[in-house]
């Protein structure tokens, strides 16, 4: 367990922000810090995750070198395996950073009573949330349906809301993007902006785009029978046809690899209730086993614990 503490700094625009960090009471761990060359490989991962190779290059070291002072790292608990990468026929091991700050604390210096609205985070859920959040900041648009008759059903979405559910969740971990992070699906169709990390709210009936998706997703909509009310997975050949049931998946965009789509969607409204829920309230049982994969998929269904007609929980059947 590392022993975690609260830094409170200024930030950019002015206001106080908090940032979980490391306290570091191992002299291990700070000599493997305190070294020019790991203190600059710190930086590099802080950015984004990384494999040696391409710190190598960028701190123009040997690639030996820098594998060195990595198993350094690793050792010390400073940073961990983000994920594995297939490049140019070889598996490359992409690094990321355990936490955003590291903290020396010594036993000197008042201290003072602090009321903040500190969150303790969850590390699968961050793992899950990149690209779409990186370094503090939101890098990604949620994309809902229009509330006019569209696409070529003209269908009209009812699920707009949920997108305030899933900005709550994203404005705990980072700070909005200069942009609106919301948009209608027909704006991003008629912008034809696909090649950025998206995520999509609502079945491939209501939201345009999450139809655009839905055959590269590993579990999709059965698009052969209207109105497209039952799921399909690739995975075990199971269906799913409750209209409470839903699905959480992320997949690399395929207009982009290097950006990420999200869904969040159902077979009815409930379904979509149910996904979003289980994003945003109960993560921590839905990604339990998620290890950075780029393509991940769970299936939900809601539940209705106190009996009011409405979804307010959630089971993982796949």
């Amino acid at each position: 367990m590392m022993d975690l503490t609260f830094v409170v700094k200024d930030g950019k625009d002015g206001r106080k922000v908090v940032k979980r960090a490391e306290l570091l009471q191992d002299a291990r761990k700070a000599r493997a810090v305190l070294h020019e060359t790991r203190w600059k490989i710190l930086q590099l991962l802080a950015e984004k995750p990384r494999h040696a190779l391409e710190i190598a290059r960028i701190l123009k070291e040997h690639e030996q070198k820098i594998y060195y002072h990595i198993r350094q790292l690793e050792n010390a608990g400073i940073i961990e395996l983000h994920r594995k990468v297939e490049r140019h026929g070889t598996i490359a091991k992409l690094y990321s950073v355990k936490t955003g700050a590291l903290v020396l604390d010594l036993p000197a210096g008042d201290e003072e009573p602090v009321e903040l609205p500190l969150v303790e985070k969850n590390r699968h859920l961050t793992r899950f949330l990149y690209p779409h959040v990186v370094g503090g900041k939101i890098n990604t648009t949620i994309v809902v349906g229009s509330p006019d008759p569209h696409g070529p059903y003209q269908v009209r979405a009812r699920d707009i809301h949920y997108a305030a559910e899933i900005a709550f969740l994203l404005g705990q971990y980072a700070s909005s993007k200069e942009n609106f992070i919301v948009k209608l699906d027909v704006d991003v169709k008629a912008e034809k902006n696909y090649d950025d990390n998206m995520i999509l709210v609502g079945g491939v009936l209501t939201n345009i785009i999450t139809q655009e998706m839905n055959h590269h997703l590993p579990v999709r909509f059965d698009m052969e029978s209207f109105p497209f009310r039952k799921l399909i997975s690739t995975i075990t050949s199971r269906t799913y046809e409750e209209e409470n049931t839903g699905i959480v998946a992320k997949i690399p965009n395929p207009y982009n690899p290097e950006k990420s789509v999200m869904v969040l969607a159902g077979n009815r409204h409930a379904g979509t209730k149910a996904a979003v829920l289980a994003l945003t309230r109960y993560h921590r049982e839905l990604l339990e086993n998620y290890d950075g994969e780029d393509v991940w998929s769970r299936v939900v269904r809601g539940l209705d614990l106190d009996g009011d007609g409405k979804v307010d929980s959630i089971e993982t059947i796949e």
